[in-house]
């Protein structure tokens, strides 16, 4: 039976402030993780919550936390040309983790579309910033315009990576993040969810919650996998 975990306020003073909540795991590991949100949402979107809630379940110490763009207005896209200020803001977060936590060892980092890509490309700026990326629905490219790849940083990327990706994404197909993997030195893995859209859910509203959970566990079950290996090697 997994143990549940405490949630808390989060902020940070620093040149970017932090802002966000703390998962505390009751049975901890020397594990961190900083989750960040997609371009329309903000660090409370469901996905994130049940993502945080299953990692600390499994013994991680989760901070999910907005955007600078997010914390400056609460609603709207990132702010045109801004994106390295929010990259500086997903750099803050691991470092006040980092501050708060100096018993934790393996810090990763992730996050959901576009707080996903932020990430992916701070690591392949600043390797030291993360152990591995957890990387939902990563945005390939806009929807209908394949062409328009956002994978000039892949080559530089040198941290290991799960990628979590819905078979209905607009923004990839299947066979376009797989060939887009190709490119990265990195160890990567790919955690497909059959029928799932951008938002990773498949079924009925009604089941959200639930499916929320199945997913969640189902994440980072995948992502011990890219750490650690198959269960069988981890028990030698």
């Amino acid at each position: 039976m997994e143990m549940t975990a405490d949630c808390e306020p989060f902020a940070a003073d620093s040149p970017v402030p932090v802002r966000g909540f703390l998962h505390r795991s009751v049975a901890p590991s020397d594990d961190a993780l900083v989750m960040t949100h997609g371009a329309g949402s903000n660090c409370n979107a469901p996905l994130l919550i049940a993502v945080a809630e299953a990692f600390a379940a499994g013994g991680f110490l989760v901070l999910r936390c907005d955007l600078p763009y997010r914390q400056a207005r609460p609603y709207g896209p990132p702010f045109r040309g801004e994106s390295e200020r929010d990259r500086q803001g997903l750099r803050s977060a691991a470092a006040a983790l980092r501050a708060a936590a100096p018993g934790i060892t393996r810090f990763f980092l992730g996050g959901h579309s576009y707080g996903g890509r932020q990430a992916s490309m701070l690591a392949a700026e600043s390797p030291e910033v993360a152990d591995g990326l957890l990387l939902l629905s990563y945005p390939l490219h806009p929807p209908r315009k394949p062409s328009e790849m956002r994978t000039a940083h892949f080559p530089a990327l040198h941290t290991p990576a799960l990628f979590v990706h819905g078979t209905r994404d607009p923004f990839a197909s299947s066979e376009e993040i797989a060939s887009a993997l190709r490119l990265i030195p990195a160890t990567t893995s790919l955690l497909s969810i059959e029928g799932a859209g951008h938002d990773l859910l498949t079924g009925a509203k009604a089941r959200r919650t639930e499916s929320l959970r199945d997913l969640a566990q189902n994440i980072r079950d995948a992502f011990l996998v890219l750490k650690y290996g198959p269960a069988t090697e981890r028990q030698k």
